[in-house]
């Protein structure tokens, strides 16, 4: 793969205004501002031990909720993660990975398929991690897995504290997203049928 895998995208809403740089082959440096401060910490992570560099700024209507902001930032992330893979040439498309974090243990399986899908469970108990609504960090996910056009499935096998678990729940996905992008020049379009 000689063409860099970098994505630039912005998206202006009436509820948001986001704009995004992805490298897929970076070092993991990041530069998070979705005014969301559980968020930014997740994404931050997710850049880390993914070592993809990410640049987010979200503006958003957090008078309301953080509904808007944590699903439309998982949509632009998502979009940008597909753009910036191109026809998807020369990739392993599938990762996995186990993630600790203390007493609490996730799993992340990507396939980078095509095919939108997220089955996540993160057994989360509490209402909220500091400003995060708990249950935003699934829908997350989901949103990104459907907007990134993957196949997504992210458990926390135990744990205790919320805030490990979602933690862990991140990283693994991180670690299992940059086994799917890591190059392969044996694998060509790696599909059967030729196209994702």
């Amino acid at each position: 793969m000689s063409s860099p895998r970098v994505s630039t995208i912005s998206r202006k809403t009436n509820e948001t205004d986001i704009s995004i740089r992805l490298d897929l082959d970076g070092t993991g440096t990041s530069d998070i501002d979705t005014g969301i401060g559980f968020l930014d910490h997740m994404l931050t992570a997710l850049s880390k031990h993914s070592r993809f560099d990410l640049r987010l700024k979200c503006v958003g209507d957090l008078h309301v909720d953080d509904h808007h902001s944590v699903e439309d930032c998982a949509i632009v992330l998502g979009l940008a993660f597909k753009a910036a893979l191109a026809d998807k040439r020369g990739i392993a498309r599938f990762g996995h990975a186990y993630a600790p974090l203390d007493e609490s243990l996730s799993r992340a399986v990507v396939d980078i398929s095509g095919r939108p899908y997220a089955d996540v469970n993160l057994e989360l108990k509490r209402e909220k991690i500091g400003s995060l609504s708990c249950e935003m960090l699934p829908h997350f996910l989901t949103s990104f897995a459907t907007s990134a056009l993957i196949t997504l499935h992210v458990d926390v096998i135990k744990g205790r504290n919320d805030h490990h678990r979602a933690e862990a729940s991140f990283k693994a996905l991180a670690l299992a997203l940059r086994a799917a992008v890591r190059t392969d020049t044996t694998a060509g379009i790696p599909s059967t049928k030729g196209v994702i």
